[in-house]
């Protein structure tokens, strides 16, 4: 139980990746799908943010002469590439929100099999 609780971040990070994963793939509207991406995204950033989380770590940022300790130090490169993974993921959804917008407009549908019938006609 203390194990479960000291990986906490990790069972949350599991959690929303299965949902995002059950949401994208069950679902058949497009919109519960772009939600659910989003949902992923945001299990995927968490988890490479607790990979990156040191416990009383202090921010890297060199003043006076003094040498720093590594190993006392955060490692800014999992904030950097996670911030760029939040801007990628906001354009990713808000492309495919554009594309479910311009589906609606052609087949007046949401749903993946009506969308698919109207085709076929």
């Amino acid at each position: 139980m203390e194990n479960l609780i000291a990986n906490f971040n990790y069972v949350i990070v599991v959690i929303l990746m299965m949902i995002g994963l059950w949401s994208m793939l069950a679902q058949k509207n497009l919109i519960k799908k772009c939600i659910g991406m989003a949902i992923f995204q945001t299990g995927i950033i968490l988890f490479f943010i607790s990979i990156g989380a040191k416990r009383g770590a202090k921010v890297p940022i060199l003043t006076g002469d003094e040498a720093p300790v590594v190993e006392q130090l955060a490692n800014p490169l999992t904030q950097i590439l996670m911030l760029t993974a939040i801007v990628v993921g906001v354009a990713t959804l808000g492309m495919a929100l554009a594309l479910a917008q311009k589906i609606y407009r052609q087949h007046a549908s949401f749903d993946e099999d009506e969308i698919l019938e109207n085709q076929r006609k």
